[in-house]
């Protein structure tokens, strides 16, 4: 089986090297989101999980419900949005739009601040809400 060298850097990639107190800060910005051109191949930490051709990226939803893909300049950062346990790679942000575009998501988030939590169901004999589409 032949694959891009983006899915090749993706499977390859096993786990993130550890954060470490020489790890540079990076400044503040109000959004969340420090400037990044697509063309940079300063790697990025982007989540993955596990799967039988080894990792996958991650897909979440936009606070609009559009798929994207996210990914943090530092490892400090996704463990502070995502929490503990999560695996991820380093990729160049061109790497996951290569990832991504095949699955039609042409966005992807860097260093988003807010997730929601994972959607529970109700308590037993509740009935659930319908789901319109829209």
């Amino acid at each position: 089986m032949s694959r891009t060298p983006a899915e090749a850097a993706a499977i390859a990639a096993v786990s993130c090297p550890q954060a470490d107190e020489s790890e540079p800060s990076e400044p503040a910005h109000p959004d969340g989101a420090r400037p990044l051109d697509r063309g940079s191949a300063d790697p990025l930490y982007v989540p993955v999980r596990p799967c039988a051709d080894g990792f996958a990226l991650r897909i979440f939803r936009s606070p609009l419900g559009a798929r994207t893909a996210v990914a943090f300049t530092s490892r400090a950062r996704l463990l502070a949005v995502l929490g503990a346990g999560h695996d991820c790679v380093r990729l160049s942000l061109d790497a996951v739009h290569a990832l991504t575009a095949p699955l039609g998501i042409d966005s992807v988030r860097l260093d988003p601040q807010l997730t929601a939590p994972p959607v529970r169901t109700g308590p037993e004999g509740v009935e659930a809400l319908p789901v319109f589409p829209g």
